[in-house]
């Protein structure tokens, strides 16, 4: 056979055995990967490059490695599931790295986690002042979870017992510049309509529009392919260490 050809059926063919071990494994590991998770993606990642590149092995003996990996791993997901012990062996445990404000550091010694990681995860929850932090939890899976302190959390309406309004899931109408008819249909909008209110937003067609959803009040979100955004002026502070 073609070497060629043969380079591209296997490819087909390892990216097909792929795809159903991910489904098997289920959407737990896609989502959130644990060490060991991450330890069997390398794994089937690998033998699925050599199965689509080595055209002089046998492709059958790859396809065993994958069925057998992807036999361990479910072994070792329903092994998890049902044994609280097997689980924090296989996953690992949750370990509180800032308490009361404080950062433990003794814990962030065990889990070989370093201050610059915890700095850059809190970040990502919108916390910038470690004292505002009553605990930091590192997951398994490598996330941060944080819970900030009461004074320091943000007001909700059912606090001033205010109401709300019930708010839903966007209405894709337009993505990638092609209209959803079907969404206008079930909406009982008509092009015209939406054509209109694109008019009012300065926009001539749908192919200049990224993606347009209608919310729950009626109000039409869209978002052009160029937009045009104003520079704004001010100081931006330099959070590296690089020496001016």
């Amino acid at each position: 056979m073609n070497p060629h050809i043969d380079i591209a059926l296997r490819s087909l063919l390892a990216f097909t055995a792929i795809l159903i071990l991910t489904r098997l494994v289920g959407k737990q590991q896609v989502g959130q990967l644990t060490v060991s998770d991450f330890v069997n993606a390398i794994v089937i990642g690998s033998i699925g490059a050599n199965m689509a590149t080595d055209h002089k092995e046998n492709v059958i003996y790859y396809i065993i490695g994958i069925v057998i990996i992807a036999g361990l791993t479910m072994v070792t997901n329903y092994t998890a599931l049902k044994s609280r012990a097997a689980r924090k062996i296989i996953e690992g445990e949750p370990v509180v790295v800032i308490h009361n404000g404080k950062i433990m550091e003794k814990n962030i010694k065990t889990e070989r986690y370093s201050i610059d990681n915890l700095l850059m995860q809190l970040r990502e929850k919108n916390v910038f002042n470690i004292s505002d932090v009553e605990f930091a939890i590192a997951e398994p899976n490598g996330e941060l979870s944080v819970l900030l302190k009461s004074d320091k959390q943000p007001l909700t309406p059912r606090d001033i017992n205010l109401s709300t309004q019930y708010q839903g899931l966007l209405t894709e109408m337009i993505m990638d510049g092609q209209v959803i008819y079907q969404n206008l249909e079930q909406n009982n909008l008509s092009l015209d309509w939406l054509l209109s209110e694109l008019k009012k937003k300065g926009i001539d067609s749908p192919k200049e529009v990224a993606f347009a959803g209608l919310d729950t009040s009626g109000n039409l979100y869209v978002d052009k392919y160029r937009d045009q955004l104003k520079r704004e002026l001010g100081h931006v502070q330099d959070i590296t260490d690089k020496e001016k």
